[in-house]
């Protein structure tokens, strides 16, 4: 009988396990409609297809305006879990501007992208973008910067595990997806497969580290970015007035990456 129970026991926990990893990829990685259509591209925009464990998944890398000779400094960023690349192509005029270049990978699953979404197969493909883009002479590896929004910023945290970064740019960014679950939907940490785990990974980085938040933001409180800036050896916190997303900081960033030596 105790057998029984205990076998029924397992079931049940083995049931809500599948469940709530069907949920979890719904609610974290909600990928729009794959486009009609592909991008319209300039022809200074350099695309590529990286053959990664987790898919074939499409990078574009956007150098930098800049007429100076030699390598260049370059971000590579990691878009919301709701956004594709494809929306992000056109918005980096003010860093290519000041003579950076700008590497956009796209998520397993995601827009024209195979495979499926996780953190294993988002910091596979952000890993083989960034060998790619380090190879490339307009690049200078030791000045390679990641900026993260919101699930881009688990993205970029997971890059960082990995590779090097010369800094950081966060942005409406959560201290782990087991904390969001815990506090908003009451989920036990145990049950969560993804998660990004980024006060873990900014508490032992020791290079600079920019955190931009909303003071105002409904989906991750502003008090996990505070957690986030205590926890980091080099960072500094902004909050704005916004919600969960701040447009119009590229002053901010520039200024940032400028005063770490990390611009010109």
């Amino acid at each position: 009988m105790r057998l029984r129970w205990t076998l029924l026991a397992v079931g049940c926990l083995v049931a809500v396990g599948i469940g709530a990893h069907f949920v979890e990829s719904r609610l974290l990685f909600p990928a729009p409609p794959r486009p009609a259509q592909p991008p319209a591209l300039d022809g200074s925009v350099e695309h590529t297809w990286l053959e990664t464990t987790g898919g074939r998944v499409e990078a574009f890398l956007l150098p930098a305006e800049s007429t100076a000779s030699g390598p260049r400094p370059l971000v590579v960023y990691a878009h919301g879990n709701g956004e594709l690349v494809d929306s992000w192509l056109g918005e980096f005029e003010p860093l290519r501007s000041e003579g950076v270049s700008v590497l956009l990978v796209e998520y397993p699953g995601y827009g024209r992208s195979s495979g499926s979404p996780s953190e294993r197969s988002i910091q596979g493909a952000l890993a083989a973008g960034y060998d790619w883009a380090r190879e490339k002479p307009l690049v200078d590896p030791d000045r390679i910067v990641g900026y993260g929004r919101s699930l881009g910023g688990g993205a970029i945290c997971a890059l960082g595990r990995v590779r090097s970064l010369a800094a950081l740019v966060l942005e409406s960014t959560f201290t782990s997806i087991r904390d969001i679950a815990a506090d908003r939907f009451g989920v036990p940490g145990f049950l969560v497969q993804n998660g990004f785990e980024n006060l873990a990974f900014v508490s032992h980085y020791t290079s600079p580290v920019l955190l931009i938040h909303g003071v105002d933001d409904p989906l991750v409180p502003a008090v996990q970015a505070r957690r986030l800036a205590d926890a980091a050896p080099a960072a500094e916190l902004d909050l704005e007035k916004c919600g969960h997303g701040c447009s119009g900081q590229w002053p901010l960033i520039l200024s940032f990456l400028g005063r770490h030596g990390l611009l010109h």
